[in-house]
């Protein structure tokens, strides 16, 4: 659908009917002549970051950390994954403040496991808090027969950055036994909770969600710049196996400029001059690294949802817009990817709404009718459709809302 330039005005929901956010807008006791017509639209898109998240709260902490205590009651082991640098240490430390804490970066700690893993263990036989699991992936088969033996709840807390190094052992050794939760870079609704969300929503945008972005005197575009080094050299070519960096980081950088759109891993391939099933296996590493997120389509046929294209997303827009080199956000205004980086923000906020109450992220899609009418995301509850659809106008037209139109297909 056509994106025009401006700030998203509207995001039509309907539960059964459509409503606007006007009548979101309606809670703010504003005028234009106080703020500026710019400030109510991001007021506007406040209110409704607050309805699609399901919580009003103001809280100056992770949604998650309410979550987790009530999670923790119910399994012996929680693993919390996410991409490097989004708080992952910090959540655990905050929400389990008296249990023993173990970092699997440091080499001696590595080494004294694999020495003895059940000697390691049975030093902390209340649990303990094991930070970068995926740096030993034979803890969690050892971890399994301390757990069998000793079923308390709660007791062990893991985290990791990497979903392909974590899950295939976790899931085999720990199956039943395990709660997998997700923390991804901060929501816009926790940075508004926390009373630092930028009042700019270009700003917001371009600055993205990760912690260090906010809560420290750094330059997004440098700490961004080198977070994108690092997870290149560190986690791409150690743990992936993957020798041509420089192939691999124009294929990330391929990868932004589609955000928003449908993956044609040929057409990607083609372009960078590699097979599809390589390009098939980048991106399959991305989507482990918490970089991309695809979004399949809905189709009342499960078997015709298989085959069709998913959507491409980046999960903070922050980081698109530094692989897409956009200097800052009087940039990104009139960037010609302005459209579908606000969409992409939408559909991050969605993504990050569910993650952060412990929620998975399987009744999310998007929607595309036979004759070309296109919903950007479709939340499923059950028998009950919610189409949820992003405009970057302040004018919208008449066909705006022409995608809400009763559906056969």
């Amino acid at each position: 659908m056509p994106r025009m330039a401006g700030w998203p005005r509207t995001e039509e929901l309907q539960l059964g009917k459509l409503e606007t956010t006007a009548r979101a807008a309606s809670k703010q006791e504003i005028s234009q002549q106080e703020v500026g017509i710019e400030s109510i639209k991001f007021l506007i898109f406040q209110e409704l970051i607050s309805v699609i998240s399901g919580n009003n709260s103001r809280m100056i902490q992770r949604h998650l950390a309410s979550r987790i205590p009530g999670i923790a009651a119910g399994y012996p082991v929680v693993v919390i994954t996410g991409p490097r640098q989004a708080g992952k240490t910090t959540l655990a430390k905050s929400v389990f403040p008296d249990r023993p804490y173990v970092s699997l970066e440091d080499p001696l700690e590595r080494a004294s496991f694999l020495a003895d893993p059940r000697a390691w263990l049975a030093r902390y036989p209340d649990g303990a808090i094991l930070d970068e699991i995926q740096r030993i992936p034979e803890l969690p088969s050892w971890l399994q027969g301390i757990v069998d033996a000793d079923r308390r709840l709660g007791r062990w807390i893991l985290t990791g950055s990497q979903q392909y190094m974590v899950m295939d052992r976790v899931t085999q050794s720990l199956a039943g036994r395990v709660a997998l939760l997700e923390l991804l870079p901060f929501s816009h609704a926790e940075l508004m909770a926390a009373g630092v969300a930028p009042t700019d929503p270009a700003a917001a945008i371009w600055r993205g969600g990760y912690p260090p972005v906010h809560d420290r005197p750094v330059d997004p575009g440098r700490w961004l710049s080198d977070y994108i080094a690092t997870y290149l050299e560190r986690d791409v070519r150690s743990l992936s196996g993957i020798r041509d960096l420089n192939r691999f980081a124009a294929f990330v950088r391929c990868c932004a400029t589609l955000t928003g759109q449908q993956v044609n891993l040929a057409r990607m391939a083609g372009e960078l001059g590699i097979d599809a099933k390589t390009a098939r296996g980048w991106l399959s590493i991305l989507e482990a690294g918490y970089i991309v997120r695809l979004l399949p389509p809905h189709h009342a046929n499960l078997g015709k949802r298989i085959v069709k294209h998913p959507k491409l997303y980046f999960l903070d827009t922050g980081l698109a817009c530094r692989l897409l080199a956009i200097s800052g956000p009087e940039a990104l205004r009139t960037h010609p990817a302005w459209g579908a980086l606000v969409e992409t923000w939408i559909i991050g906020e969605a993504i990050k709404s569910r993650t952060g109450r412990g929620l998975p992220v399987g009744d999310l899609f998007w929607w595309r009718s036979h004759g070309g009418l296109e919903v950007d995301l479709v939340v499923e509850h059950g028998q009950l459709l919610v189409p949820i659809e992003v405009k970057s106008t302040t004018s919208p037209g008449p066909n705006a809302l022409r995608c809400f139109e009763p559906r056969r297909d």
